[in-house]
């Protein structure tokens, strides 16, 4: 029988050539006018201020490093860590608490610290309107406290205080530790935003119509003279802690490279030793008067104060 014929194979088909890999966009450099770094300012003054002379120190520093710089004040701490953790943020001007709160996550590394009055350090006070009934425990000539903490904040137990931000050191963190460690129990108290804002408050409450006391850096009343020549009648400090709270300082969020955080770090130290620098940085918001260089360390001792007041800085963290 013949055979049947062989089934002709069918054609391989022809294999699609590989597409050429499109490369990828190359992400321009940071520092370059298309990818600038963002310098922000925790929100301790007021918005305008901190804009104002934030955008001249960018200004200058840009001109010292070649780098483009621009400069943004997130609306509250929480989001000024979420923006260096997210890379929005690249030079954070950031309060003691909050760089806690940012290292602990791995966003930011401190490499420089605020001077003011000649020290890296300091206190926070209460205050009150001088119509509200208070008693002072305060030496204006000695700038000391003229008693215990609890003997001078007994009376603010079932008042109304005016706290600046969840994550504000002498703002709210400390001042509401020690509170909580005496066992005075306030009502809740009034967010704020800001030291200067927390002084208006309560220069407009003589009868408690926003709260009845407050706490702020010491002394957060020259913040607002400008505006209320008689504040430190008016608002009077009732007391005041040691300086024990270490400065805010200029931390580098984590993905900024090592040159870059040397260049702006020595261009900063340079600023703070010419007499033109040193207003810039006086009235960029901070009352700065000189820079320091310090390290993660710097905050060891403040750490232990923070586990000391019974307050985790990162539960705060909304």
């Amino acid at each position: 029988p013949t055979e049947a014929p062989k089934p002709t194979e069918a054609p391989k088909p022809t294999e699609a050539p590989t597409p050429t890999e499109v490369p990828p966009t190359p992400v321009p450099q940071l520092g370059t006018p298309e990818n600038p770094l963002i310098m922000a300012l925790a929100p301790s003054a007021t918005t305008q201020e901190l804009q104002t002379g934030g955008e001249a120190i960018a200004a200058k520093l840009s001109e010292m490093t070649g780098l483009t710089i621009k400069t943004v004040v997130p609306t509250n701490y929480a989001a000024m860590i979420e923006a260096m953790g997210a890379g929005q943020a690249h030079i954070g001007w950031l309060a003691p608490t909050q760089y806690v709160v940012a290292h602990g996550k791995g966003y930011a590394d401190v490499a420089l610290a605020t001077i003011r009055n000649g020290s890296d350090h300091y206190g926070f006070q209460f205050v009150a309107n001088a119509e509200a009934g208070f008693t002072s425990y305060y030496d204006v000539a000695t700038g000391k406290s003229t008693a215990d903490a609890a003997t001078a904040l007994a009376q603010f137990a079932d008042k109304k205080p005016c706290w600046t931000d969840p994550l504000s050191s002498s703002g709210y963190v400390l001042p509401f530790g020690l509170l909580k460690s005496l066992n005075i129990k306030t009502k809740a108290g009034a967010w704020v935003q800001g030291h200067p804002t927390v002084i208006k408050s309560i220069y407009l409450s003589p009868k408690g119509e926003i709260c009845d006391f407050g706490a702020t850096f010491v002394d957060a009343r020259a913040n607002v003279a400008k505006d209320f020549p008689d504040v430190n009648d008016k608002v009077v400090i009732i007391w005041v802690s040691e300086p024990f709270i270490p400065n805010d300082n200029v931390s580098f969020a984590s993905s900024v490279p090592a040159d870059i955080r040397e260049k702006l770090s020595k261009a900063l130290l340079d600023l703070a030793a010419t007499e033109e620098g040193l207003t810039l940085l006086k009235n960029g918001g901070y009352s700065i008067q000189g820079l320091k260089a310090v390290d993660d360390t710097f905050y060891d001792e403040y750490r232990v104060y923070l586990e000391a007041s019974g307050i985790d800085p990162t539960t705060l963290f909304k």
